[in-house]
């Protein structure tokens, strides 16, 4: 299932390529790794597929976020349910705000009065929401599963 996911991101990232190229927009797409509107879970993600980014700090960040989640669905094993409950309330919460960075930083890339530098930067940390709730989605969901099972 694994390689069918691979192979399916290749093409897909073929595709985009191929349309950046007749619309005249080339330069405008990297290589950017895994596409992330096609990954359900960052978590199980290798390594060389994780996505990249251009400043080093934000690979840091990303991996500081990763190490985070990953330790939370550990945790999520054997934590006590009002734990849980206090967490997902955090979590629900945050996301909101998570959301609200990420239509904020697709606003500014649609504006094209952006020099290239910030497009640069802000395309980073559209990668960074998106990697981020998608995590936060994954957990929150998880959690709702343990509540849920908790409270019959």
């Amino acid at each position: 299932m694994l390689t069918t996911l691979n192979s399916d991101i290749e093409k897909l990232q073929d595709v985009k390529l191929k349309k950046a190229a007749i619309l005249g927009g080339a330069e405008e797409v990297e290589d950017e790794g895994v596409d992330l509107d096609l990954v359900n879970d960052i978590l199980e993600l290798s390594e060389d597929q994780y996505p990249r980014f251009t400043l080093a700090k934000n690979k840091a960040r990303f991996l500081r976020m990763v190490s985070w989640y990953k330790n939370k669905q550990e945790w999520l094993e054997v934590a006590p349910l009002s734990a849980v409950t206090k967490l997902f309330k955090q979590q629900t919460k945050e996301l909101v705000g998570i959301r609200s960075n990420k239509l904020d930083y697709e606003m500014e890339l649609e504006t094209g009065t952006l020099t290239p530098s910030q497009r640069s930067y802000r395309r980073d940390e559209l990668k960074m929401c998106k990697v981020h709730e998608k995590m936060a989605v994954n957990l929150i969901s998880k959690m709702q599963v343990k509540i849920k099972s908790g409270r019959r």
